[in-house]
Parts: C-alpha cells; sequence; structure tokens
C-alpha cells in the first residue's frame, strides 16, 4: 500500500504557525520525519488559502522540495490558483506530483483538468459531485465515468489518476463504508489502469481516540483486498504503517477471514486480532456502532 503522508497541513497548530509565519524549520522537520516513518508521499494541505494561497503554495513547496527532493508532492487545497503557482515551481521528483483534488463538478474540473495536465501532474479524483456525497455507489460509479471521461479528454491518461471514492465516518454513516468498498470493487471495470485513493482516517472521525488506529488500519485492510492503491494516513501510526507494507500479515489474514464470516472464534484469538474482527463486523454493519464495541 503506498501512503501519502497528512501532517504537513495547516489544521496542526505547528504547522500552520510555520505556513504564517513563512518558518521552514517546523515544516522541514516535518517532512524529514514523515519520510523517516515510511511515507511514500508528502501531502501539503493549505486549506481554502483564499488569501495568499498563491503566494505560500510555491513558497511550501520549495521549502519542502529543499528538506525532500526525491519525495512526490500532493498539493491540496481549494484555491485552484495556488495550486498552479505551487506546479510551477516544482522539480521532478522519484515519480510524478498530484493535485489533490479534483471534484466531479464541471465548473472545478474544466478548469483543473487541463492545468494537471499542462504540468503533467498526477491528478486525485474525488467523487464529490453536484449534489455532494454520492448516495451509494452507484452514484459513485457515474460520476467516475463522468470524470474520468473529462480527464482523458483532456490528455490525462487513466494511469495518472488516483480515484478517491470519499470516506466517511463509520459512527454516522455506517452503510457509506460498505459502499465505497462496493464502489472500489467496481473500479477496474470501470476505469481500467486507473489508480485509488482515499482521506483513511475520515472514517474515525468522531469515535473515541483510542478507537481510531484499529479502526483506520482494519478499513485499509478491507478496501486493500480490492485493489486500493493507496491512503492518506497518519505517519505516526506506526502499526498501520507496517501492516501497509505488509509486515503484519496476521491481521490482514484475520481481517479476511472475518469478511468472509470464517474468523475463528473470539475465545480462540488474542485481544488483539479479536479487536480486529469486531471492527470487520462493525463496518460491514454486521454489528451497530457504540463507543464501547470492542468491550462487547
Amino acid at each position: 500500500m503506498i501512503l501519502f503522508g497528512e501532517s504537513l497541513n495547516v489544521i496542526s497548530k505547528v504547522i500552520g504557525k510555520a505556513f504564517k509565519e513563512r518558518d521552514p524549520g517546523p515544516i522541514q522537520a516535518e517532512c524529514e520525519k514523515q519520510l523517516k516513518l515510511g511515507m511514500d508521499y508528502i501531502d501539503i494541505n493549505l486549506g481554502p488559502a483564499k488569501k495568499d494561497g498563491h503566494e505560500l503554495m510555491p513558497w511550501v513547496c520549495q521549502v519542502v522540495q529543499e528538506a525532500a527532493p526525491d519525495a512526490p508532492l500532493l498539493l491540496d487545497t481549494s484555491n485552484i490558483a495556488a495550486i498552479e503557482e505551487g506546479l510551477k515551481v516544482l522539480k521532478p521528483a522519484a515519480k510524478p506530483h498530484v493535485v489533490n483534488s479534483i471534484m466531479a463538478r464541471a465548473e472545478r474540473y474544466t478548469e483543473m483538468l487541463p492545468m494537471a495536465a499542462k504540468y503533467d501532474a498526477d491528478i486525485v479524483a474525488l467523487m464529490w459531485g453536484p449534489d455532494g456525497l454520492p448516495r451509494d455507489e452507484n452514484e459513485r460509479a457515474a460520476l467516475c465515468v463522468e470524470l474520468l471521461y473529462a480527464a482523458n479528454e483532456a490528455g490525462i491518461p487513466n494511469e495518472k489518476i488516483w480515484v478517491d471514492g470519499i470516506v466517511t465516518p463509520v459512527n454516522i454513516q455506517q452503510a457509506q463504508c460498505m459502499s465505497l468498498i462496493n464502489f472500489q470493487m467496481m473500479l477496474e471495470d470501470i476505469a481500467p489502469g486507473a489508480m485509488s485513493t482515499c482521506g483513511l482516517s475520515n472514517i474515525s472521525n468522531g469515535p473515541p481516540e483510542h478507537l481510531r488506529p484499529i479502526i483506520n488500519t482494519t478499513f485499509m485492510v478491507m478496501l486493500g483486498r480490492y485493489g486500493m492503491k493507496s491512503v492518506i494516513s497518519d505517519p505516526l501510526d506506526t502499526n498501520l504503517t507496517e501492516v501497509a507494507k505488509g509486515k503484519r500479515q496476521d491481521i490482514v489474514d484475520v481481517v479476511y477471514q472475518a469478511m468472509d464470516g470464517t474468523a475463528p472464534d473470539l475465545s480462540t484469538l488474542s485481544k488483539e486480532l479479536g479487536d480486529y474482527v469486531k471492527t470487520v463486523r462493525v463496518i460491514t454493519g454486521e454489528s451497530l456502532f457504540s463507543d464501547s464495541y470492542l468491550e462487547i
């Protein structure tokens, strides 16, 4: 699994302050830490950046590339002009840089797709349509066909597209979790050659902090079974990184067994592996989510 590090984000007090004060030190330290922790790409998230994004993004890109010259970057802001200014200054890296994200809304993609093609960037194709979040996998599929057709027409082949079907919190939209998995299962037929990604930590946005790592890791394994190529993840979650990089096959095996309904009896499993079985059952809707589901 390819990992996009999510921590270079304006919502971080330390990083947000560094962005505002144009202080390269904390930004470069964060980049170096992410690479040591196993991240493959670095996501630069400026948020809306309405006021000065067009100046801030190229500055941050240059600062990051000084510390991590070989790391491909994701440029993430709703300010389209800021993204283009960042693309202008980026130097080639080990893999193409990525525009994150282009919504399935004509008023966004008609401007952003030609821009990405001009700078030979990959794109994240976000399944957020005119009506917002798709209701199910079929709406996701329809948006995907529309957006990828537009991308191909703009000169961006499927092989440069990362499809993001949108992750939602399991505690309030349990059915949407399986809708995304069902969409992931359809993706190869809808968009042959395209890659996939997601904002993984969104699934645990709301549950208690101690549940977030196991929910995130379980969902990553479930999506990976059906071809998910990458996730935007927390670099500090070292267990998730180990699973993503193939170092915890025992966790992968028990998640697959739980998905198939063939998991061993919980009494025969360690508490750690048993908790993964319980988490699969919550994500699939077999069990209802509660803040205490691991204690039941």
